[in-house]
């Protein structure tokens, strides 16, 4: 049975939704799920933009077959060859053996290794400022090389105004029945899951975002439909607010994230005791993690969040606590800028931490490590209490400078 939703007087999205898979890419939580948007455009041709992920396969073919109503399908539009989009080009091709897909000379290479079969002379070959009609509706065409793959491209109908926009604007959750961002709660209740999937998923490529924006900015975009998460028809300036923030790696709130990798409950103490003493001295946006606990996915989206890092960890076989040095690594590895760092190591007989962890920071770009570095032997004394007060002190004063 089909489940579809109308965008615009001609295009519908025939997409899912999964609240099954517990692991996105086998790597990040998704206990809200996930949805696989597509879109099929009902014009003089009809152009189906981008497939689905298999495991959802039944109920998109379905919506596909439902909208078009008996017409063949003419084009099939892939802007972005990951698998949870275009797994589903094969049965397209199977069910619609007229239709000829449209893509960049990357994409079909990687059709090719994905042994997608599609005959060559099937295939329409686009690059940036090409364009096609297919009816009252014409289509531009804009390369957006390694946001996040290096064949992506995105589609503009200049006609109605929607950018179909791939991987960019998108978001974990499924969309349980809503389309669009303005029907659901997304500034309170989806904004940290577009967030955590940005920074995860693309956050590595800040100036190729960048550079899609600038071109973005000479469109008159009057609608975004994105490969995950809601459809955005209004309040597209502040999405695209953010997505600056993101991409510039510019903190979105003067604010710390404390996070602490804690063994028997010391360095946790230390941790908590620096939050206390924040908020005593009249700074009360502090958040606190155990990074034990909490999935690295979760910490990286409040580090592009956040302006400043307070870091406790053990000293763990003459390293940083395993989760810790993780933690500091993904922050490396999606090129995390711009933050002020505070660090604090525990060690009983051979503390590593703070040296090592500062220099992790010293091999990041623009990350700002305080000179207020703390030592913890075991467990808190006087003198590291001191220690973390004027660390609390630092942290503030740090909290004047422009962001």
């Amino acid at each position: 049975m089909q489940c579809t939703r109308k965008v615009t007087e001609d295009l519908y999205w025939v997409g899912a939704n999964d609240k099954r898979l517990h692991l996105f890419e086998s790597a990040h939580p998704i206990e809200g799920g996930v949805s696989y948007n597509s879109y099929l455009l009902l014009d003089e041709k009809t152009a189906l933009f981008d497939t689905a992920d298999w495991s959802v396969g039944k109920q998109f073919l379905e919506n596909v077959e439902y909208v078009l109503d008996g017409r063949k399908l003419d084009y099939l539009v892939i802007n972005h060859l990951e698998p949870d989009h275009a797994a589903s080009i094969g049965e397209i091709v199977l069910r619609y053996p007229e239709v000829k897909v449209v893509s960049t000379e990357k994409a079909w290479l990687l059709m090719n290794q994905f042994q997608f079969r599609i005959d060559e002379e099937k295939f329409v070959e686009v690059k940036e400022g090409d364009s096609m009609s297919f009816g009252k509706h014409n289509i531009a065409f804009v390369a957006a090389p390694m946001v996040h793959w290096p064949e992506v491209m995105v589609s503009f109908d200049t006609t109605d105004g929607i950018l179909f926009s791939a991987d960019a604007f998108g978001s974990f959750k499924s969309l349980d029945g809503a389309l669009f961002a303005d029907e659901v709660d997304f500034k309170g209740e989806w904004i940290d899951e577009a967030r955590r999937y940005y920074t995860n998923i693309v956050g590595k490529y800040g100036p190729q975002v960048m550079a899609l924006l600038k071109k973005a900015s000479t469109l008159d975009i009057k609608c975004i439909c994105p490969l995950h998460g809601p459809v955005w028809r209004k309040d597209i300036p502040w999405i695209i607010d953010k997505y600056v923030h993101w991409a510039t790696y510019t903190p979105e709130e003067k604010g710390i994230v404390i996070a602490y990798a804690s063994m028997y409950g010391n360095t946790m103490s230390a941790a908590h005791i620096l939050a206390s003493k924040l908020h005593e001295k009249g700074f009360h946006n502090v958040k606190m993690y155990d990074v034990s606990e909490t999935h690295v996915s979760f910490l990286i989206s409040e580090a592009f969040k956040y302006s400043h890092l307070a870091l406790f960890s053990v000293t763990y076989n003459l390293n940083v606590f395993p989760a810790m040095q993780n933690f500091i690594d993904d922050m490396k590895r999606l090129n995390l800028q711009k933050r002020v760092i505070g660090i604090v190591e525990n060690g009983s007989w051979a503390p590593q931490a703070l040296d090592l962890m500062a220099k992790s920071f010293d091999e990041m770009k623009q990350m700002t490590v305080l000179n207020e570095q703390v030592s913890v032997l075991s467990s808190v004394t006087k003198m590291t209490d001191r220690e973390l007060d004027g660390l609390a002190d630092s942290l503030i004063e740090s909290m004047k400078q422009d962001y």
